[in-house]
């Protein structure tokens, strides 16, 4: 019995460390590092008022929501990139409604999803999957708004408490206006490119261009302290991120390791709630790599899996983790993290059940 229980405990310890060594070789080092220089540019870099003019809580909210939730189309991201961007966006002043909703959207509506997801599992769930997204991120956003949202005299008075970064010596609104959103694009070209599995012979040198000409730039273009600025608030960042979901890819394993497979095939099946629910709720708490639920659904779903489950977890899967669980919850507080990963996971279930009824 105790030897058992040692060679289980070994095991799974196993499968834990095979777990972090993937996820570090095949996603920490062209995925994660790009979002941290990006988020860091955000929080240190870009002018307040660059943010609070789209997203932050006096901004048009047809324009703040409408920015959060299609954003995600161009930047090719999961459940754990993103969380850098999300902190980034949030500490400059966003509000949490647009803030939130640029959370779900990022890493579930970016076009190499909705494109592979429709050519792999049918035109029917790759358009579902893009509209209830992109309507789910609103929805989110918008309930996060309305039970989080502090009074507007208390955001205003904790935007004029919080510093501005120091001006370049080229300075004032033309600085931001140019090379900030230079340097922005630049990162992001990185971060798409990237995450695209394309043969090394073309990717290698395309992305030692781009990171050289990023430095080039940034040295040109940026004094001493707003670049030391920038890589402070990357190192913050990483600090307090990275360890999270190196915790929760490990345990995280482990967990699915633990589920047999066969259980879970079982109560997949048709479109009733309890499938439904199970599958909203086991993709909310698996970790999926960028593209890596479009096969894992499929295969479900060749082995019976019915297509309101499928949709409930290409939502809840793509948006979240156990990994960027604990990350959302040190963020944004137990109780408003908490809200958030509720209503994924409910509203992942009402569109896989809505779905599920109508197909």
């Amino acid at each position: 019995m105790i030897e058992s229980l040692s060679s289980l405990g070994i095991t799974l310890i196993n499968v834990g460390i095979s777990a972090v060594l993937e996820y570090i070789s095949l996603h920490v080092l062209f995925c994660l590092v790009p979002a941290f220089f990006l988020a860091g540019a955000i929080a240190a870099l870009f002018s307040k008022e660059s943010v609070l003019k789209f997203l932050g809580p006096d901004a048009n909210k047809v324009v703040s929501y409408g920015v959060a939730a299609v954003s995600g189309v161009l930047l090719a991201v999961c459940s754990c990139t993103v969380l850098p961007l999300f902190t980034g966006i949030y500490k400059r002043g966003a509000g949490i409604g647009p803030a939130t909703a640029f959370l779900f959207s990022a890493p579930a509506i970016n076009i190499l999803a909705i494109v592979y997801s429709a050519q792999k599992l049918g035109l029917d769930i790759g358009f579902a999957r893009a509209v209830c997204a992109i309507a789910l991120s609103v929805v989110i956003g918008a309930i996060m708004a309305l039970l989080y949202q502090k009074s507007m005299s208390e955001e205003k008075s904790k935007l004029k408490a919080a510093p501005f970064i120091v001006t370049s010596q080229d300075g004032g609104e033309s600085g931001y206006r140019y090379r900030t959103p230079l340097t922005f694009l630049l990162l992001v070209i990185i971060l798409m490119f990237g995450g695209w599995a394309l043969d090394w012979m073309i990717k290698g040198p395309v992305l030692a261009a781009l990171v050289l000409i990023t430095v080039y730039t940034s040295y040109k273009w940026y004094t001493k302290d707003e670049l030391k600025a920038w890589m402070n608030e990357t190192w913050l960042l990483i600090k307090k991120i990275f360890p999270l979901l190196i915790a929760g890819v490990f345990f995280g394993a482990i967990i699915i390791y633990l589920i047999p497979v066969s259980f879970i095939q079982a109560f997949l099946g048709g479109n009733g709630l309890l499938s439904v629910s199970v599958a909203s709720v086991f993709g909310a708490f698996m970790y999926f790599s960028t593209l890596t639920e479009v096969p894992i659904v499929g295969l479900l779903m060749a082995q019976g899996m019915g297509k309101g489950p499928a949709l409930a977890m290409l939502l809840s899967g793509p948006a979240l983790s156990l990994p960027s669980m604990l990350v959302i919850l040190n963020i944004m507080g137990n109780k408003k993290g908490l809200t958030y990963i509720g209503l994924v996971i409910l509203m992942a279930i009402i569109c896989g059940m809505v779905f599920g009824a109508i197909i």
